[in-house]
């Protein structure tokens, strides 16, 4: 006890995380093999549990085996570098980042099996040293172990820079707090070796990771705010004859065209993650502005009159308010904005010939341009009061001939590329897959 207790109570913490982390999974029926966190902290209480091991034996020598202090260091050893590297992919995965052609994914993964057969090639030769406070190892696979969990450290900071603007803004300084903790105690513990830090850092990535990612309660509330969103525009669409699918898959639309644009690098600054999140949580409001519109309007049959037609256009500037009104003081003034932004301006046109305000090319809202192209398309393609649907290949005829002129080219241009994903969003219904 007397040369674990940092250990002991890393695994305390690392242990209450895990029991927390899988009793909120089951309870709300998250899937588990749908992040690879759970694997990370069964290899960081492995790890924790044969750092604290060797922190015993390394001290005890006299009665210790030295075959089995290298075993409890081979599992160490490999449990940290094992932790370390799915704390890379981890921060690969949820940011997007793949490699480019430039550097091939098994370079990526060459350090690491590089250095599981170096630590267990070199482990017989480990040495043990006395020193002042404690004894410690040395040898090639200690040294070579730090060193890729130096270089995966490396790595994964990289990822995290150059994937900034694809994190959630409210988490990135915290992300970057724990990263950069990581790797101020590998640097502490290359130069000291006495200083058995190594659990205190596995611990810290555990808990930043649960903390700003994968908390099941959170991701939950996040969950049921988006379905409290839906279903209040469900009501709203349910004015006109709508069941629902019409901002359900005005969604799906908005959001397979906004990662379609950022993976070709369009708009690529303004698309980040918390944007293209906002702008999908945004879409359902779009028509939130038609509450205000009278029944005997919205749901006639017949060809509306000039003055019938300027009520429907005021469910642009009333659904503005709406949001103002309503979302106004939920503390995420963003996803307010986004909001505002797509209820108000998705029927202004790219040649400026819309309404309410006749705005024009990038004076459109990005999120309203989008979304402008996707609510055109799915109307057209659905049959409402007044009309039939239109054939798919009509409705994507509609959006071309609209390009530059009522929507922005390069979103129109996109849109009409995927089309093959945006027909299966349409047959299937596929709303959330995709």
């Amino acid at each position: 006890m007397e040369y674990c207790k940092v250990q002991i109570g890393c695994l305390l913490v690392v242990a209450y995380i895990a029991f927390i982390y899988f009793r909120e999974c089951r309870r709300y029926g998250k899937k588990l093999n749908s992040s690879i966190f759970g694997e990370m902290l069964f290899f960081s209480m492995f790890c924790i549990i044969f750092d604290g091991i060797t922190a015993v034996t390394v001290n005890h020598l006299d009665t210790v085996d030295i075959m089995w202090n290298r075993i409890f260091h081979l599992g160490f050893l490999v449990g940290i570098d094992a932790v370390v590297y799915m704390m890379f992919g981890y921060m690969m995965k949820t940011t997007g980042a793949t490699p480019t052609k430039k550097i091939p994914l098994a370079l990526l993964h060459l350090p690491y099996l590089i250095n599981i057969f170096v630590v267990v090639f070199f482990i017989g030769k480990l040495e043990f040293r006395i020193g002042k406070y404690t004894n410690y190892s040395m040898g090639i696979s200690a040294y070579t172990c730090f060193g890729m969990v130096g270089i995966y450290i490396l790595f994964t900071l990289i990822v995290f820079f150059k994937r900034w603007h694809y994190i959630e803004s409210n988490k990135r300084i915290s992300i970057l707090t724990y990263l950069l903790a990581l790797a101020a105690i590998t640097i502490v513990q290359g130069i000291f070796p006495e200083v058995l830090l190594t659990s205190v850092a596995v611990t810290i990535m555990v808990i930043g990771i649960f903390l700003n990612q994968e908390d099941p309660v959170l991701n939950e509330v996040s969950r049921y705010h988006s379905e409290m969103v839906m279903s209040f525009a469900t009501l709203v669409e349910n004015k006109d004859g709508s069941t629902g699918g019409h901002i359900k898959r005005t969604k799906a639309y908005v959001k397979l065209l906004a990662k379609e644009l950022r993976k070709r690098g369009y708009y690529k600054e303004k698309l980040t993650k918390d944007y293209i999140k906002n702008m999908c949580q945004a879409a359902p409001m779009h028509d939130i502005g038609k509450i205000a519109v009278p029944d005997v309007v919205l749901q006639k049959t017949g060809r509306l009159t000039s003055e019938e037609f300027e009520i429907i256009k005021k469910h642009t500037i009333d659904g503005g308010k709406i949001i103002e009104e309503t979302f106004g003081n939920l503390g995420n003034n963003e996803y307010t904005e986004m909001a505002y932004q797509v209820a108000k301006y998705h029927h202004e046109k790219w040649n400026g010939k819309g309404y309410p305000e006749g705005l024009k090319e990038d004076e459109i809202p990005l999120c309203a341009r989008i979304m402008a192209v996707a609510d055109v398309f799915d109307a057209v393609s659905e049959k409402r009061c007044y009309r039939e649907a239109m054939p798919l290949e009509k409705c994507f005829s509609i959006i071309s001939e609209g390009s530059g002129q009522d929507f922005d080219p390069i979103i129109a241009e996109v849109f009409l590329d995927i089309k093959d994903k945006v027909k299966q969003i349409h047959a299937e219904q596929t709303f959330e897959e995709i």
